[in-house]
């Protein structure tokens, strides 16, 4: 299957009340944001997407980087423009796997698990100790229309609005995020 992997990397961080963006926040001697990418290239998925917005990230030369100016309107319009830079990346593409830049726990094995579930699920999920991740998540290209064009959901109106059409399949890792100040001593304590 022709699979372009994609990190949502555009939202503002609003609840962040740190000094810097999330993103940009250490987890060591790596960012937030570098972290969750690192894992996402070591899952050698396809080639490599990272939709940015509200901050600036530094990318490797491998990652396409797509920049969403309406960054602000949510993060179903950071995910159409993965889809369009995915056709441009691939003509022949036939899914986007998915995840958010402010989950450093996705590990590669669950990237890898959900980009290889069985081709006959249009959206396939992440699913950490029995319970739906939502990240990351495979989307077959015949179901990118029917992914909200506004809002900030991403795919989750599909998700529930055509169960059927959903497969969880089971990851290492976690798919908590980092939203608050809170959230980063968490993953910096441990």
């Amino acid at each position: 299957m022709r699979i372009v992997a994609v990190l949502l990397a555009a939202g503002g961080g609003t609840r962040f009340a740190g000094s810097a963006h999330k993103l940009l926040a250490p987890i060591g001697d790596r960012t937030v944001s570098t972290h969750a990418l690192d894992h996402l290239r070591a899952a050698a998925v396809g080639p490599v997407v990272v939709v940015t917005g509200a901050v600036a990230l530094d990318l490797p030369d491998d990652v396409v980087e797509v920049r969403n100016a309406r960054w602000a309107e949510g993060q179903a319009g950071s995910l159409h423009a993965a889809f369009t830079a995915a056709v441009d990346l691939d003509p022949d593409v036939e899914a986007v796997v998915v995840g958010l830049a402010d989950q450093p726990g996705v590990p590669a094995a669950a990237w890898r698990a959900v980009a290889d579930a069985p081709p006959g699920w249009p959206v396939v999920v992440a699913s950490y100790d029995g319970h739906r991740g939502p990240n990351p998540v495979r989307l077959l290209r015949s179901v990118w229309a029917e992914v909200p064009v506004t809002g900030d959901e991403g795919a989750r109106p599909l998700m529930r609005a055509r169960p059927h059409l959903v497969h969880e399949v089971p990851c290492p890792g976690t798919a908590h995020d980092i939203d608050t100040l809170e959230d980063l001593q968490r993953w910096t304590s441990s």
